[in-house]
C-alpha cells in the first residue's frame, strides 16, 4: 500500500519497497525521486504515472486527503507516497520536500503543477478573493516549490530539475479574456522561470517551463457555466474540440525534461501545443469530427 501522509503532524519516514524487477528495468528516470504538486488527477497525475513507468518514485499531492487516498490506489506498491499540501503556504511546501527525502532518501525532480482557474467572468463581475486565490496557488505556489527545491539541491550540492507549468497566457498573442487571473499567472510564471534559470545558470540545476497545451480537465469543464460562459459556450466547445489533447502528450514531454536529456541545460521551454501541432490539429479536425474521434471526457 503506498504511503499517505494526510497532514503535516503525521509526517514520518517510511522504508520504500523495491521490487527485484527494478534491477532489470532501465527507464529514463530510474532511481529518481520526484515531487509533482496537484497530481491526483488530470495533467499532474498523468505526469506522475509516466514518471513511475520510467522507473521513478513519486510524491503526489492535493489539498484534499480524500483525493490523495483515491489516487494512490492506482500506483504500484512502493512507487508513490501522498501528501496533503496547500502550495500557497511556503511552510507546507518546504515540509513536502523534507517528506520526499525522508520517504525515498532524496529528491531529484520538482514539478510545480498545482493550479486553479478563475470562473468565467469579466473583471467587474469577478470576486476579488477568488481572483487572489488563483494568484496564491498558481504563481506563489510555483515560487514556493522552486525556492524549496532549489534550496535542497544547492544545500546537497547535487543536480536537480525544476519544471514549472506554462499555459494560456504564456505565449505572445495568447489573450485570456474572462480568466484574467489564470492568464496573468501563466504569463508571470514564464517570466519567473526564465529569471530563476538565469540566476542559477552556473549550477547543475535545470529550471524549465512546460506548456501542457489544452487538456480536458476540470478547469475546462462547462458544467454550471457562468452567464458569460453561456454566451461563449459554442465557440469555447469548438476550440476545445479542435485543440484538446490527452494529458499523456504533456506527460511525455515532462519525462523528457526530467531525464538526462536536460542535463546541463536550463531555461528550456517545451510546448505540447506548438505552432506545428496546432496546424496539425486544425487540419485534422474535420476528419476527426466526421469519424467520431473527438474524445470529450475529462481527465
Amino acid at each position: 500500500m503506498p504511503s499517505i501522509i494526510p497532514n503535516w503532524a503525521q509526517c514520518s519516514a517510511s522504508k520504500p519497497y523495491r521490487s527485484r524487477l527494478t534491477a532489470f528495468f532501465v527507464g529514463k528516470l530510474n532511481d529518481r525521486v520526484a515531487v509533482i504538486t496537484g497530481s491526483t488527477r488530470g495533467i499532474g497525475r498523468a505526469i506522475a504515472e509516466a514518471f513511475v513507468r520510467e522507473g521513478a518514485r513519486v510524491v503526489i499531492t492535493s489539498g484534499r486527503s480524500a483525493n490523495v487516498e483515491a489516487a494512490l490506489q492506482g500506483f504500484p506498491e512502493g512507487t508513490a507516497a501522498g501528501c496533503v499540501c496547500d502550495v500557497s503556504r511556503y511552510d507546507e511546501v518546504e515540509r513536502l520536500v523534507q517528506t520526499a527525502v525522508q520517504t525515498f532518501g532524496t529528491l531529484d525532480i520538482f514539478v510545480n503543477n498545482a493550479g486553479i482557474t478563475d470562473p468565467f467572468f469579466n473583471i467587474t463581475d469577478s470576486d476579488p478573493e477568488t481572483w487572489s486565490r488563483v494568484i496564491d496557488v498558481n504563481l506563489k505556489g510555483s515560487y514556493h516549490g522552486s525556492r524549496a527545491a532549489m534550496s535542497f539541491f544547492l544545500d546537497r550540492g547535487k543536480p536537480g530539475k525544476i519544471i514549472n507549468m506554462a499555459g494560456s497566457g504564456t505565449d505572445k498573442g495568447s489573450n485570456t479574456p474572462f480568466i484574467s487571473a489564470y492568464g496573468s499567472t501563466k504569463a508571470a510564471i514564464a517570466r519567473f522561470t526564465r529569471a530563476v534559470a538565469a540566476e542559477y545558470s552556473d549550477t547543475p540545476v535545470s529550471v524549465m517551463l512546460l506548456h501542457p497545451g489544452l487538456v480536458r480537465t476540470d478547469m475546462t469543464s462547462v458544467e454550471n457555466p457562468t452567464p458569460e460562459m453561456r454566451r461563449q459556450l459554442e465557440t469555447f466547445r469548438k476550440i476545445v474540440d479542435i485543440f484538446a489533447q490527452p494529458p499523456s502528450v504533456a506527460a511525455r514531454l515532462a519525462v523528457k525534461m526530467a531525464s538526462s536529456w536536460s542535463d546541463g541545460k536550463t531555461g528550456v521551454y517545451l510546448s505540447a501545443l506548438g505552432a506545428l501541432r496546432k496546424k496539425m490539429l486544425l487540419f485534422s479536425y474535420p476528419f476527426r469530427k466526421l469519424s467520431g474521434r473527438i474524445d470529450r471526457k475529462n481527465y
